[in-house]
């Protein structure tokens, strides 16, 4: 048959990966594939030295791509919402396939590029898109279709995670380490979108998506960074027996969808708990299977052209196969998507390590204990720490059993409310994962 030609939108970071592992393995490719695959054209900005584009097509403009007759599959891998959007939906309209890294584009505009896919009769494939080289988008769609998926559960940014190892390992503080994670490449100049959360939550609203066969709604996601955590809070967990992770959960009850990312206490005997530095990994619990753990490299050139050449093969594949019995983007039929809702973090529930700075007095226990009491809030274990005195104050390290949020953030405000005795109050969601 005939090869397959594709055109590469971006030769920046993963652009250049997927451009050399497809010249490098072209031979094992075509095997798996069953037919050749060819870059006719790329569209770039500027030129990338670790490639060899020699004799390949090359213009600036990447509607011009979108629009080049020869082209059979278009590469999206520009990366932000507004451009990336046009361009695949200008793809997508010319009846070409696509293949995108792009989780912001996915979690933002989905919903409406699936759509004009269907429509068009094309695929619009997105492994790369969370979790770089872990192929876990394939794994919940088509290596657990049999599972009813219960929860699943991930450390999704490497940025997030490398800072909060480094903060355990060495006892480095927040700031510190993310200066030298700047300095490596591991986070950009504004950082944001990794300490914060978001870059996490476009990854969940995608797993989740394809976990329980919702739409994306990643305007319902809640987000919560890790930048007012403490070295101090990192080694309270693990006196405890946890590990703080910057994890993104998702999970399935009967009032609806949680989809929330925040720090986390997890058991140190969890696996995921021992997943340092830069990598990531997502835990994913079925009715049948069980709990399964998808561990790699989730950013980088190679890992995650790994996920863009194998959506490639797939859609290759899948050029001669029959458009309506082709995997659903979501897993599940379109006009099968439900209609569970997002639930407000306040109404989801779990356990809590809570960090409370009160001054050493009498009956400042009994008044904490007193408080949560009343709202059916109750305690698994408590540190005291009065060694740590500062302000005149010492850390009172507390556990709850699991209840629901609301609850604890009326406790948290009546604690606060005893400013003669209490001064600060930190929050931190504990989970179990089993």
């Amino acid at each position: 048959m005939k090869p397959v030609k594709v055109g590469i939108c971006g030769l920046g970071t993963v652009g250049g990966g997927t451009f050399n592992v497809l010249m490098r393995n072209a031979e094992e490719i075509a095997r798996r594939a069953g037919r050749g695959i060819e870059v006719a054209q790329i569209a770039l900005r500027s030129q990338n030295p670790q490639c060899d584009i020699t004799g390949i097509a090359i213009t600036k403009d990447v509607f011009e791509l979108a629009s080049n007759p020869e082209i059979d599959i278009v590469i999206e891998l520009i990366g932000g919402y507004t451009l990336a959007r046009d361009l695949v939906l200008k793809a997508i309209d010319n009846g070409k396939h696509v293949v995108t890294a792009n989780k912001a584009l996915i979690a933002v505009h989905g919903n409406e590029i699936f759509a004009k896919a269907r429509e068009k009769g094309v695929i619009v494939a997105f492994e790369a898109a969370v979790a770089g080289g872990i192929p876990v988008i394939k794994a919940i769609r088509e290596g657990l279709a049999g599972n009813r998926i219960n929860w699943l559960a991930g450390i999704i940014n490497g940025t997030g995670n490398f800072i909060l190892s480094e903060m355990r390992e060495k006892g480095r503080a927040f700031e510190d380490v993310l200066k030298e994670a700047q300095a490596l490449g591991y986070a950009e100049a504004d950082p944001t979108f990794d300490v914060e959360g978001i870059d996490a939550a476009h990854k969940l609203t995608i797993l989740a998506s394809i976990a329980f066969g919702i739409p994306l709604q990643f305007d319902k996601a809640y987000t919560e960074g890790i930048t007012k955590l403490t070295t101090a809070d990192v080694n309270y967990a693990e006196a405890l027996g946890y590990r703080i992770k910057h994890l993104g959960v998702a999970r399935s009850t009967a009032s609806g969808i949680e989809l929330r990312v925040h720090p986390t206490l997890i058991p140190a005997d969890r696996l995921i708990a021992n997943v340092n530095g830069v990598m990531n990994a997502v835990m994913v619990n079925g009715d049948a299977a069980g709990s399964t753990l998808f561990y790699g490299a989730g950013a980088g050139m190679e890992p995650t052209a790994s996920s863009v050449v194998a959506d490639l093969v797939d859609v290759v594949r899948a050029l001669t196969t029959d458009p309506t019995n082709r995997v659903p983007h979501l897993a599940f039929q379109p006009d099968s998507l439900s209609d569970h809702p997002i639930l407000a973090i306040e109404s989801c529930e779990s356990a809590y390590y809570l960090r409370i700075q009160a001054k050493d007095h009498p009956g400042v226990l009994a008044q904490v204990a007193s408080i949560l009491s009343e709202r059916g809030i109750n305690i698994e274990s408590i540190m005291q720490k009065e060694v740590e005195e500062h302000d005149g104050l010492v850390p009172m390290i507390l556990v709850t059993h699991r209840v629901v949020e609301a609850r604890i953030n009326e406790a948290i405000a009546a604690l606060e409310a005893l400013d003669d005795v209490v001064g600060s109050v930190v929050r931190i969601r504990v989970e179990q994962l089993v």
